[in-house]
């Protein structure tokens, strides 16, 4: 079967495609979906299958740090540790253009961890990455749509035609600006730039 395609507004997403898309995943589905920097490709956190589909898909080693979409700090307490250092950095830049390194909690399933003890948590300034993790009721397992001939695929329409009978649903918005999140590790005693993205650094002193 083809991916199914979808039109969805960045700001003002509907409800039943959210809630179409939480399906989908529940289910075992992967999406392809907009945050506020590139195009994610996600699944739910808790099917093993959708999570091998993911690794084979990107030919990626499981030792590959994945992120989850998280819709608030109080879901990222319940799945990383969350010191109050940690804590106060992201109050004041969430929702925002950053991935978090933090400690995982026991509540991560061990098949994503691979003996890893971090996990990358993301509260993206994004209605639909947001709404998608709410309308499942837990994290949103997500990483990047496999790289093409530039650095990360921003257009859905070409993401459609490489992965036409590998993804379920692409929820499109037109295209992207090539840039990712700025990932920071907030696992060790101060904080550490681990890639340069679309989040400003100033507020880390990086």
């Amino acid at each position: 079967m083809a991916v199914e395609v979808q039109r969805i507004d960045l700001d003002h997403p509907h409800r039943r495609l959210l809630q179409h898309a939480a399906r989908i995943l529940a289910d075992g589905g992967l999406i392809v979906y907009p945050t506020d920097t590139i195009y994610g490709l996600g699944a739910d956190l808790f099917n093993k299958g959708a999570m091998e589909r993911i690794f084979k898909l990107k030919k990626a080693s499981r030792q590959k740090l994945l992120s989850f979409i998280c819709p608030d700090l109080a879901a990222v307490a319940e799945w990383a540790y969350l010191p109050t250092s940690a804590y106060r950095i992201l109050r004041r830049v969430t929702p925002g253009q950053y991935t978090f390194v933090l400690r995982a909690s026991k509540q991560v399933p061990k098949i994503l961890l691979q003996k890893r003890p971090t996990v990358g948590v993301r509260i993206p300034d994004s209605p639909v990455a947001l709404g998608l993790a709410q309308a499942l009721g837990r994290p949103l397992l997500s990483t990047s749509v496999p790289q093409g001939e530039e650095d990360f695929c921003t257009d859905p329409q070409a993401i459609a035609e490489t992965y036409r009978h590998d993804i379920e649903l692409i929820l499109d918005a037109g295209p992207l600006a090539n840039q990712p999140s700025t990932i920071i590790d907030l696992s060790g005693p101060e904080p550490a730039l681990i890639r340069r993205g679309a989040g400003a650094t100033e507020p880390f002193g990086l």
